[in-house]
């Protein structure tokens, strides 16, 4: 908390409002203190001083405008270890919080009571001047995250299965188990329902236990894809076995083109395509925990859309492939048939909690991919100064030569 209250006025609030507890080894300093230990003699922060004292810095009394700055400031360059790059967000509401709201990671500015000057330099306006909508927003703002990695993680499970299955096909039986229709069927389960259905489970007060993520997060984590490769394993398993082996195993006639005497839409083909939508439906409500969370049915009855969700998929999936016929290469099943592909469909959820049960810290480091590595935190005022500069410079350029070009078009015009 950073106050130009007195120290005992700030360190009375501090404790009401859990900013400091008793005997915890807080630090409590005033802002000319502050000063005379951070900054040089030309105003510089001192890093190696700064690095001392912020850890345990709860209240800073007794401060200037520019001590938020130099604050923010010191905490943006830190390193310190084992804190790492800190990400700072800062509230305020006057003008002269602008300096620190605009150098802030995020600044939230005051909607009611904050001045223009400081709404222009925040990135967040609370229109209540409630700081428990701080609370929602980061509340919110890990559940559109968490929504991301869910779809991503469903996403690419079917595209590592459905490819895998296509090429083995054309490679080995000279065409693809799963038709073109029947792609695109899996193609919108996999895209329009599944972003839909993964992305509209509400934010809970668990979210706010978590660590934050770091800047450095790999957008696919460990236990992302030991998902993804689980999962897309044992589907693989199960439909390359139906390929090759279904007629054996359920007394169908084979459907595979060496076999088959007509064109016609076969009972083990369909079975196939069967199997591998109830793998990719069963496996969505796998997807709807990221975090190794053992109850994948937490919240799932409360969540009515995701219900509705699932029920068109199945009964769009019924009527496919009932009434599919020719168009999606399909025939009616029997119950047997049915009950078989339902059956097999579900074991993608003892798998998922066989690989929850699996500690992601046993799997090699390349399981982490697209990490964002940050190489510049935040831009200097010269450079955005010459990068505005340049922007001005392109603009200018450009309206020149509209301008030209219509001055052209004109002539002609009057030429004509």
């Amino acid at each position: 908390m950073v106050t130009g209250d007195n120290i005992a006025t700030a360190k009375s609030i501090a404790l009401k409002c859990g900013i400091l507890s008793s005997n915890d080894g807080s630090l409590v300093m005033e802002g000319s203190e502050f000063r005379r230990r951070v900054l040089d003699s030309n105003g510089n922060v001192i890093q190696s001083e700064f690095d001392k004292i912020w850890p345990m810095l709860r209240v800073l009394a007794r401060s200037s405008p520019k001590d938020k700055y130099t604050l923010v400031s010191g905490l943006i360059q830190s390193n310190l270890y084992p804190h790492g790059p800190q990400v700072v967000a800062v509230t305020g509401d006057g003008t002269n919080d602008a300096p620190a709201l605009k150098k802030a990671d995020v600044g939230f500015a005051m909607g009611i009571c904050g001045t223009a000057v400081a709404k222009d330099a925040s990135d967040i306006i609370l229109m209540d001047d409630n700081f428990k909508s701080i609370v929602n927003a980061v509340k919110w703002g890990r559940n559109v995250y968490d929504s991301i990695s869910k779809f991503l993680q469903f996403q690419l499970t079917v595209n590592l299965v459905a490819i895998t299955i296509a090429v083995v096909g054309a490679v080995v039986l000279e065409e693809s188990p799963l038709s073109a229709i029947q792609l695109l069927w899996v193609n919108l389960i996999m895209d329009t329902f599944a972003s839909l259905a993964l992305a509209t489970d509400s934010p809970t007060d668990a979210l706010l236990t978590r660590k934050p993520y770091p800047r450095t997060k790999a957008l696919i984590s460990r236990k992302m894809t030991k998902h993804i490769v689980g999962q897309g394993i044992f589907q693989l398993v199960v439909l390359l076995v139906m390929t090759f082996c279904g007629e054996k195993i359920f007394g169908i006639p084979s459907g595979r083109k060496s076999d088959r005497e007509s064109e016609d839409p076969s009972v083990h083909y369909t079975m196939i395509f069967n199997t591998f939508v109830f793998l990719q439906l069963f496996n969505e409500i796998n997807a709807r925990r990221i975090h190794d969370e053992l109850n994948v049915f937490e919240g799932f009855f409360t969540n009515k859309l995701y219900i509705g969700i699932q029920v068109i998929q199945v009964v769009l999936q019924v009527l496919i492939v009932q009434l599919g016929g020719l168009v999606f290469k399909c025939t009616a099943l029997s119950g047997e048939q049915w009950a078989y592909c339902l059956v097999i469909g579900a074991f993608s959820l003892p798998v998922g909690l066989l690989l929850r049960n699996l500690h992601a810290t046993a799997l090699p480091e390349f399981f982490s991919s697209c990490k964002e590595v940050e190489t510049v935190r935040h831009t200097s005022p010269r450079s955005k100064e010459l990068w505005m500069r340049s922007f001005s410079r392109l603009r200018t350029q450009i309206r020149v030569i509209n301008a030209f070009k219509r001055s052209v078009a004109q002539r002609r015009l009057l030429t004509d």
